[in-house]
């Protein structure tokens, strides 16, 4: 081929369409409801498997849940590039399976280790649906019903972290924690078999080179850093082994762009970046979720140590900013679909940031009225920005990286969960609220205490308590910064790919 061969054009547009698709949707809404599921009904069974394998909670139990994340987070970006060169239908497909195969193990697990190793298969599983999650629903709706479909989703999303820990706790209570695994079978198989008749790559994909340098040094860079985000509060910050996470995760992201830039078909392509509104996006996707996240990782320690609510209770009041989430994430879908998601994406992080600050006026005798507004203020901010912000970051991508864009959004989203979990525990932690919640949990154990420590631990657990919460609420003030300045969003446009590179249709 020489240089005079002309460029091959693909017009992003020129798609053949689904007659319905929200058929293909409801699909990936199975998928991203059971990860989602999965993800948060764990957590309410950690004791009950602990008791299983005579294991304490702590060490080697968190594995049950880090492995997973660390896995998910060291292979998102891997399989959205993979997804762009060979179609969504296939990793989507294993995805599916692998976590489908993972759920049966863990469920038959007779052995911690082995547990573990089924988590990380979840988690490979989990990773693979997630990254092409977003890109399947870009591929099938047309750009005017885009956000709309990606509010559905991020209701699906709502859905299945908040009715997790009740169908957990119901599950272990009444049956074993083995079928907080087993019920994903069924589900994953149905989802399997829709997914083989009704999914189709609707793009001819490029034949590239896997890029195996870029992928190692992108998994050693999220890995380590996942890791010791999940464990510094248990290792200590200047631990060798934190050191030695965040040692290797800064020399990876420093290797990165030699690397990249020697790739034929690299990773992520710089040109993705230097979009303003796509980098705006990522941006903004990663400090809404650091600034959101933490609410309902630190919200449980209120209820359950400071307030001595029940289980049932705490887990009902924490519906509430789910629920609005829920209601609100389609409706603003449909308004960026005509508006646009700057002013949206915006103005929801300024919602979410006053929810935030009602949050940490919360104190000891606060009514459930004064605890279910302030939630569901922060969860209507959430659900007004995360669906405009997405759409506005899958929108602008080209046809062939929209695997890409979506694993680069969901690496983003993962990486400003861990952040907030580990700001938000740090300060508690370092303000003393940690410590004074084990008093108050161990003064209520034996239903005596002392008046004047008993203040004292309500005191240095609320000042831990709202100084989280405010740092919170002033990360997600800088997030309206950084979704105000994308500038406007412009409607997909022609693409022109190398003439070197030659499409090859998929077949249905």
């Amino acid at each position: 081929m020489n240089d005079r061969t002309p460029s091959i054009v693909i017009k992003t547009g020129a798609r053949q369409e689904p007659d319905n698709p929200w058929i293909p949707f409801a699909l990936v809404a199975v998928g991203t409801f059971m990860i989602m599921l999965d993800a948060s009904i764990v957590n309410i069974s950690l004791p009950s498997i602990a008791q299983t394998f005579h294991s304490p909670v702590g060490g080697a139990m968190e594995w049950v849940i880090i492995a997973y994340l660390v896995i998910v987070s060291a292979t998102l970006l891997t399989f959205g590039r993979l997804s762009d060169m060979v179609g969504r239908k296939p990793i989507w497909l294993a995805g599916i399976a692998l976590f489908t195969i993972g759920s049966g193990i863990c469920g038959a697990a007779n052995s911690l280790p082995l547990l573990i190793a089924a988590r990380a298969l979840q988690g490979l599983g989990g990773a693979l649906l997630f990254a092409t999650s977003l890109a399947i629903i870009t591929d099938t709706f047309p750009i005017e019903k885009r956000g709309l479909a990606m509010g559905c989703n991020v209701v699906v999303i709502g859905l299945g972290s908040s009715v997790g820990p009740i169908v957990g706790g119901l599950i272990t209570e009444h049956w074993s924690w083995c079928w907080i695994f087993y019920v994903n079978i069924p589900v994953g198989i149905i989802g399997f078999v829709g997914a083989q008749k009704v999914l189709r790559d609707t793009f001819g994909t490029i034949r590239q080179q896997f890029d195996l340098p870029g992928a190692v040094l992108f998994a050693a860079v999220f890995a380590p850093l996942t890791l010791v985000l999940s464990f510094a509060s248990e290792w200590g910050w200047s631990s060798w082994r934190s050191l030695l996470c965040f040692g290797v995760s800064l020399a990876a992201l420093l290797a990165l762009p030699t690397v990249e830039r020697r790739a034929a078909d690299p990773i992520i392509h710089v040109r993705l970046l230097r979009n303003s509104v796509f980098t705006s996006s990522l941006i903004t996707m990663t400090v809404g979720m650091l600034a959101l996240f933490a609410v309902g990782f630190i919200l449980p320690f209120y209820f359950e140590e400071l307030r001595v609510f029940s289980a049932a209770k705490s887990g009902l009041l924490l519906t509430a900013m789910p629920l609005s989430l829920a209601v609100m994430a389609p409706l603003s879908g449909s308004l960026a679909d005509r508006f646009g998601s700057r002013w949206l994406a915006s103005g929801g992080l300024a919602v979410a940031c006053l929810g935030l600050c009602a949050v940490a006026r919360l104190d000891a005798h606060s009514s459930d009225w004064a605890i279910i507004w302030p939630l569901l203020l922060t969860g209507a901010g959430q659900g007004m920005f995360m669906t405009p912000n997405a759409r506005a970051l899958m929108n602008s991508a080209p046809a062939s990286e929209q695997g890409d864009s979506s694993g680069l959004l969901g690496t983003g989203r993962v990486l400003g969960q861990s952040l907030s979990v580990a700001l938000a525990g740090a300060i508690f932690t370092g303000l003393g609220g940690a410590a004074a919640g084990r008093t108050l949990l161990a003064a209520n154990a034996v239903h005596s205490g002392v008046a004047d420590e008993t203040t004292a631990a309500q005191t240095n657990f609320l000042t831990g308590f709202h100084a989280a919460l405010l740092a919170c609420a002033g990360v997600a003030a800088t997030g309206i910064f950084t979704a105000f300045i994308r500038g406007p969003e412009n409607k997909p446009a022609m693409r022109t790919i190398s003439p070197t590179r030659v499409t090859k249709p998929i077949p249905g």
